[in-house]
């Protein structure tokens, strides 16, 4: 765009010098300068997640970090049931996830559920919950039932070679989101044992840092407070 500019000022000139040639009065037009680029602005440097990973959650000390390494869901008895110390039906999860990894929940207005809290979700589940057992409600449509689908499957009693583990949802979104995607399969195929070693911690820190460096515009814009430094 600046070197068509140059050549337009450049045009201009010629045109400027032809016209005066006969007149009595000299033209002098300076010749065109052609402005650098300016420089590209410097990138900021990388945010460290280290604080979210360390933001308690829990009264008794528990941290984002104990939540999703291992991948385990957990339940104390001891403290009101609800997500993450369990998970009711109708708990915004993903929205709680969100905040407890991405903002400072801490900050003033902010807290584990300031996602839910934004109207994107819709207000209640489409079919109501049961009061009881199973607390879910019965599948919509019309479902094709076989015989042989494992209806007869005895979770209680079923030895641990009866199961073959298709994907780990221990803590909800934490392979999803968090995990990268060539390491998802050795991830699904390792156990928890594996998580508290420490062996997939490295790219879960990666993964959330890149995540919150590319929210970091439209979290600051909706003046939330970001956990990382």
């Amino acid at each position: 765009m600046k070197s068509m500019i140059a050549r337009a000022v450049a045009t201009l000139a010629v045109a400027v010098s032809l016209s005066a040639c006969g007149s009595d009065e000299t033209v002098t037009v300076a010749p065109p300068i052609d402005t650098p680029a300016p420089a590209p602005t410097p990138t900021t440097g990388t945010l460290d997640v280290g604080k979210c990973l360390a933001q308690v959650v829990f009264p008794d000390g528990t941290t984002v970090q104990n939540l999703v390494i291992p991948d385990v869901l957990t339940i104390n008895p001891s403290l009101p049931a609800g997500f993450p110390n369990g998970r009711k039906p109708a708990d915004p999860v993903i929205d709680i996830t969100l905040a407890a990894i991405l903002l400072d929940i801490d900050a003033d207005g902010q807290s584990a559920a300031t996602f839910a809290g934004i109207p994107l979700n819709p207000p209640a589940n489409d079919v109501a919950f049961p009061s009881g057992f199973p607390f879910l409600a019965p599948p919509q449509g019309n479902p094709r039932i076989s015989a042989t689908s494992g209806t007869t499957f005895n979770f209680r009693t079923a030895p641990d070679t009866a199961y073959e583990r298709v994907d780990r949802m221990g803590f909800p979104a934490l392979s999803t989101a968090l995990v990268p995607s060539a390491l998802k399969i050795p991830y699904n195929d390792a156990s928890p044992v594996n998580d508290a070693n420490g062996e997939f911690a490295g790219p879960i820190v990666e993964t959330l840092t890149a995540i919150t460096m590319a929210l970091q515009d439209d979290l600051n814009r909706a003046e939330l407070n970001l956990c990382a430094d």
